[in-house]
C-alpha cells in the first residue's frame, strides 16, 4: 500500500483553474438556493488533474468509441461536473451517435441556472440531457458499479475487435467516488466482481472527506477501505492532501503505465476546503455557503468577492491548451486508424458501426424459430433460450449473463464459439492471451450472486454499445432495482430475462414465490414489461425487446412447461406486438364476457373459453403480455380488443391483482394473488390458490349473471 508524501505543490496557473472549478460551484449552489457545494470544492484539485493531465476526450467528438470514460458517481457533487465540462468547452459533435451527444452543451446561461426547471444543470447528472454526461448517477453506489459495466465493455471491445497493428479499444475508464459511495453496496458487489475480473483499465478515485449528512463518517464508518479493496484483488494507492497534484499524477501514471489490476487511489480532501468559517463541515455539504460566508471564502482563494460566475480568460484556454488539444490529437490519430481498418477489416468495421448508431444488421432475425403446436408445450424460460442463442449467431455483441442461474434462467449462450468473458493468462509482455473458452472476447458472464451489480454492470455495457441481457428469477428483482430504474430512466436498451414467474415454481415457497414485482415493474416508467403466453410469443417478445432502442425490456417467463398453442386455430402470435390482442373471439356476435391474462394464466382462459363456448356462452380471450405496448396503440385498436360494450370481464394472473381494474372496471373479477404463496409442489399451488379453468368459468358465469340482472 503505497502511502508516498506530496513532493510538489501545483502552479499558479493550475490553482487559479482549480479555484475557477470551485467558485463557480459555490455561486451555482448560492444561486440556487439549493445543492452541496463541499465536495466540489474540496475534490476540485482531483478532477482538474484528472482532466488536465490524463483524460483523453475529444470535447467536440464526446461519442468517439474510444475516448476515456468520466464517471461522477458521488451525483451530488454535479457542480463540479459542469464546470469542468464548461470549462473543457465539451460539445455535441455532428455525425456522433445518439448515446455520445444527446442534450446540448454546458453554456455559463446554464450553468447559472443550476437545479432550476429547464437547466441543463440538474440537480444531479441526468444522461442524455446534456452532453458529458455518461450516465446518470445520484443514488450512490450507482456510478462506480456502472462503471464496471463500462470497464467490461471495453475488455471485450478489445479483445473482440482489436488485430495487430490496430489497437482500437484501449480507452480507460474513471469514476471519482465519495464516502457515500463506498458505504453502499452495490459497490462493494461491483468492486469484487472487478477484482476478480482484473479490469485493468478501471480506476476508481475515492474523494475520501469523512463527512456525511449526518456529519463526520466514523459515527457509522470506520472501516480500511484500502484494504478491503487489497482484499478484493485491487491495486491501493494513496495521497494524503488532495491539493497534491503532482502526487495524484504519479499515481495516475502507475494506473496507466502498470496495467494488470483495477486501482484505487484514495484521497483525502477535507469537505468545502477554503471554507473555514463554517462551524461544523457538514454544513457545507449540503446547502449553500451563506453570502457571507461565499465573499469569505472567495477572499480565502484571492478571487474578487463581488465577482459571481468569474471565468478568468486563461482557464478555458488552459483546458482547450492541454485536456482541448490532447483529445482531438488522440482522437485524430484514432480516426486515420480506423479508416485503414475499415479497409482491411470490412466486416468487423461494419459491426462497429452497428453498435455506435444502435441498428441490427440486416437478417438478424432471420434464424428465429418457430414452435409446433403441443398441449405438453414448453416453458418460455426454455423457448427463450433458443431464441436467445438464434439471436446472438446473428448479432455479435449480444452478451450477457445471470445473477449465478444461468442453468436455471436458460440463458447461456451454448452455440461452440461464444466462450466466457474471464480474464485469459497475461503473456510476456503484458498483454492478456487470448483463449478460445475462457478470454475477455466471451461471451457469457458469470456475475456471481450479485443481482445489483449485475444490473448496474449491463448498463455501463449498453452505454458503450453492447446489447447486453442480466438474467435472475422475478423475486430478484427486488435486489437490482436501483440499477433497473437508472437504466429506465436513461432509456438503455438492456435486455432483462427473468424467470420463475409465479406461485407455480412451487417448493421453495413465498421466499422464491413472487408476487407484487410483475405490478412494479409495470409501475417503473420507461420499463417495457412483456410475460409471453406460450413458445411462440416468446419468439415475439424477443423480436420486440431486440427492436427497442429506446429502453429496457423485461422478459418475464415461466419455469414450468406451457401448452404451445396452434395458431391455426387461434390467432398468430405477432399479436404481441400491440401489447394485447384478441387471441379466441366467439362465433354467432359479440362476445358476451372477455377473458384477459398474461403469460401462463393464457391457458386457464383458453380451456374457460372452451367450455363456455360448450356451454353457449359467447366468451373471447385477450392475451395482454405487454400493458405498456398495448397502451400506446390508438383508442380504435385497443376499442376493437376491448369494447366498452362488454363490461363482463375476467383477469386472470398468478400475482398481484393491482392495476387490473384498469381494463375489467370497478366491478370486473380480478383472480389474483392476495397474499404471499405457499410450499409444495407448483400444480398443487396453483389448484390451492384458485388458478384453474373452472376457477375462471365460475367468475365468467357470475360476471354474465350479474350484467344480465343489470340489464
Amino acid at each position: 500500500m503505497d502511502t508516498t508524501t506530496a513532493t510538489a505543490p501545483a502552479t499558479e496557473l493550475d490553482q487559479l483553474c482549480i479555484n475557477t472549478l470551485r467558485t463557480l460551484a459555490i455561486d451555482m449552489v448560492q444561486q440556487a438556493d439549493s445543492g452541496h457545494p463541499g465536495t466540489p470544492m474540496g475534490a476540485a484539485p482531483t478532477a482538474y488533474c484528472l482532466w488536465q493531465r490524463f483524460l483523453n476526450y475529444d470535447p467536440h467528438a464526446p461519442a468517439w468509441p474510444n475516448r476515456d470514460r468520466f464517471v461522477l458517481s458521488c451525483g451530488h457533487a454535479c457542480a463540479l461536473l459542469y464546470g469542468l465540462l464548461f470549462l473543457g468547452d465539451v460539445k455535441p459533435g455532428s455525425g456522433d451517435d445518439a448515446r455520445g451527444s444527446l442534450g446540448q452543451a454546458v453554456t455559463l446561461d446554464e450553468i447559472r441556472s443550476f437545479r432550476q426547471l429547464g437547466s441543463r444543470c440538474t440537480g444531479h447528472p441526468e444522461h442524455g440531457w446534456a452532453t458529458g454526461f455518461e450516465t446518470t448517477t445520484g443514488p450512490l453506489g450507482q456510478g462506480v458499479a456502472t462503471s464496471v459495466g463500462m470497464a467490461m465493455a471495453e475488455a471485450w471491445l478489445a479483445a473482440t475487435y482489436n488485430r495487430p497493428g490496430f489497437t482500437l479499444f484501449d480507452h480507460k475508464v474513471y469514476a471519482l467516488a465519495s464516502d457515500g459511495d463506498m458505504m453502499e453496496g452495490v459497490s462493494a458487489e461491483a468492486a469484487s466482481l472487478a477484482g476478480h475480473l482484473q479490469l485493468a483499465n478501471l480506476c476508481w478515485i475515492y474523494d475520501s472527506n469523512h463527512i456525511s449528512i449526518e456529519g463526520a463518517t466514523d459515527i457509522t464508518f470506520t472501516e480500511d477501505v484500502g484494504a478491503r479493496f487489497e482484499a478484493y484483488g485491487w491495486r491501493v494507492l494513496h495521497v494524503a492532501d488532495a491539493n497534491a497534484i503532482e502526487q495524484l499524477s504519479a499515481h495516475l501514471e502507475t494506473f496507466a503505465l502498470q496495467p494488470s489490476l483495477p486501482t484505487l487511489i484514495v484521497v483525502q480532501s477535507h469537505i468545502g476546503y477554503g471554507a473555514p468559517h463554517k462551524q461544523d463541515e457538514k454544513e457545507a455539504h449540503g446547502e449553500p455557503l451563506g453570502e457571507d460566508e461565499v465573499r469569505l471564502t472567495k477572499e480565502f482563494y484571492g478571487w474578487d468577492p463581488d465577482a459571481k460566475f468569474l471565468v478568468p480568460s486563461v482557464v478555458p484556454q488552459h483546458f482547450k491548451a492541454h485536456f482541448g488539444q490532447r483529445g482531438a490529437k488522440a482522437h485524430a490519430t484514432w480516426e486515420s486508424l480506423y479508416q485503414k481498418y475499415q479497409v482491411q477489416y470490412p466486416d468487423l468495421a461494419q459491426q462497429i458501426a452497428h453498435m455506435q448508431a444502435g441498428t441490427l444488421p440486416e437478417g438478424w432475425d432471420a434464424p428465429l424459430p418457430r414452435f409446433e403446436a403441443s398441449a405438453k408445450g414448453v416453458s418460455t424460460r426454455d423457448a427463450a433460450g433458443k431464441v436467445q442463442n438464434a439471436i446472438a449467431r446473428q448479432v455479435p455483441w449480444v452478451l450477457g449473463g445471470a445473477a449465478d442461474l444461468a442453468p436455471s434462467t436458460k440463458t447461456v449462450l451454448t452455440f461452440d464459439f461464444a466462450g466466457v468473458f474471464e480474464p485469459g493468462p497475461l503473456a510476456d509482455d503484458g498483454e492478456r492471451a487470448k483463449a478460445d473458452a475462457h478470454s475477455f472476447a466471451g461471451r457469457n458472464f458469470h456475475f456471481g450472486i450479485r443481482e445489483h451489480a449485475m444490473c448496474a454492470a449491463v448498463s455501463g455495457m449498453a452505454l458503450a454499445g453492447l446489447r447486453p441481457f442480466a438474467a435472475g428469477f422475478l423475486i430478484f428483482t427486488d435486489y437490482a432495482r436501483g440499477a433497473m430504474r437508472l437504466a429506465a430512466m436513461m432509456g438503455l436498451p438492456v435486455t432483462y430475462i427473468w424467470t420463475h414467474d409465479s406461485i407455480a415454481l412451487g417448493e421453495d415457497g413465498p421466499t422464491h414465490q413472487p408476487i407484487e414485482q410483475l405490478a412494479s415493474l409495470r409501475a417503473m416508467p420507461g420499463m417495457r414489461v412483456l410475460r409471453p403466453a406460450d413458445a411462440n410469443e416468446t419468439v415475439e417478445a424477443w423480436r420486440i425487446a431486440m427492436q427497442s432502442t429506446d429502453g429496457p425490456t423485461s422478459l418475464v417467463l415461466t419455469r414450468q412447461a406451457l401448452p404451445t398453442l396452434d395458431r391455426t386455430q387461434y390467432a398468430s402470435a405477432a399479436g404481441v406486438a400491440h401489447g394485447a390482442y384478441v387471441l379466441a373471439d366467439c362465433e354467432g356476435g359479440s362476445p358476451e364476457v372477455l377473458l384477459l391474462a398474461t403469460g401462463s394464466e393464457v391457458a386457464l382462459c383458453i380451456a374457460a373459453y372452451e367450455q363456455l363456448k360448450k356451454d353457449g356462452v359467447r366468451a373471447r380471450v385477450v392475451s395482454m403480455p405487454s400493458w405498456e405496448l398495448f397502451e400506446r396503440q390508438d383508442a380504435a385498436y385497443q376499442e376493437s380488443v376491448l369494447p366498452d360494450a362488454v363490461q363482463a370481464r375476467v383477469s386472470v394472473e398468478a400475482g398481484s391483482g393491482l392495476g387490473w381494474e384498469r381494463y375489467v372496471g370497478r366491478h370486473g373479477a380480478i383472480l389474483a394473488m392476495h397474499s404471499f404463496g405457499t410450499s409444495a409442489p407448483g400444480k398443487d399451488v396453483l389448484a390451492h390458490f384458485g388458478f384453474d379453468a373452472a376457477h375462471v368459468v365460475r367468475a365468467a358465469q357470475e360476471q354474465l349473471r350479474r350484467h344480465q340482472a343489470k340489464a
